[in-house]
């Protein structure tokens, strides 16, 4: 460690006290970065993800009855409020204002609600562009098949749909990861709430969160990676079909 902190301390800038502050501040944000902000990204995407199928199958199913009217409405109403509201107002009507009626939630099923509103609008909108980018004429093969519409978007469209959403849904996920660093604002005790918390004791503001920045960083790319494999795996799995 003494090494280390020699090398730190040897760089443009550096201090042994701020080698010191880097050294002993990097492994609490590691801690922090594995049981909150992978964890809380990983849950509000995976739920998220969920409304999100649900809201884009309604908006692209036919609205031939009134109920199928009322449903397409209120996935757009909520598609729209999503989108024209600041992520920050949401988690603090969540947070701070539910109470008022009742509702007091904890800081982390919070932001789990939060940010899995989020991205159920956000990728609602891919997962639909997805859906009509498929040809009309394979709706048109299912349904003279004797597939009902349902079997036909299980079966035929949304096997197609999957490979055209996967890079834009995995930059959503990316994103998503960057913006868990707003629960910190409802006491969410994830990377970089740990980073105002050594910033403030230590006041190297700079230091502390440029060190966050480059954690973030890491964990973005091992992502961006692994999304980049996800893709090659799809594009194999398309040419051979």
């Amino acid at each position: 460690m003494s090494a280390l902190n020699n090398l730190l301390a040897s760089l443009p800038f550096m201090t042994p006290e701020r080698a010191d502050i880097l050294i002993s501040s990097f492994w609490p944000m590691v801690v922090a970065t594995l049981q909150y902000t992978i964890p809380l990204a990983l849950a509000s995407f995976a739920i998220g993800l969920i409304i999100a199928v649900v809201t884009a199958v309604v908006r692209v199913m036919p609205r031939d009855a009134a109920w199928k009217k009322v449903l397409y409405a209120i996935a757009r109403v909520y598609v729209s409020m999503i989108r024209g509201t600041p992520m920050l107002v949401q988690i603090f009507i969540i947070f701070y204002g539910l109470p008022a009626v009742g509702v007091t939630l904890d800081p982390f099923p919070t932001a789990i609600i939060a940010f899995a509103l989020n991205v159920g609008a956000y990728a609602s909108e891919i997962i639909r562009a997805a859906i009509e980018s498929v040809e009309r004429g394979q709706w048109e093969a299912g349904y003279s098949g004797g597939m009902s519409y349902f079997q036909v978007l299980r079966y035929i469209v949304l096997p197609q749909a999957m490979p055209v959403s996967v890079p834009p849904l995995s930059n959503t996920f990316i994103s998503l990861v960057k913006d868990t660093s707003l629960a910190s604002l409802v006491l969410v005790t994830e990377l970089f709430r740990v980073a105002q918390a050594v910033a403030a004791r230590t006041y190297e503001f700079l230091l502390v969160y440029a060190e966050a920045a480059l954690i973030y960083w890491i964990v973005c790319l091992i992502l961006g990676l692994g999304q980049e494999r996800l893709e090659q795996y799809f594009n194999r799995y398309r040419n051979r079909h």
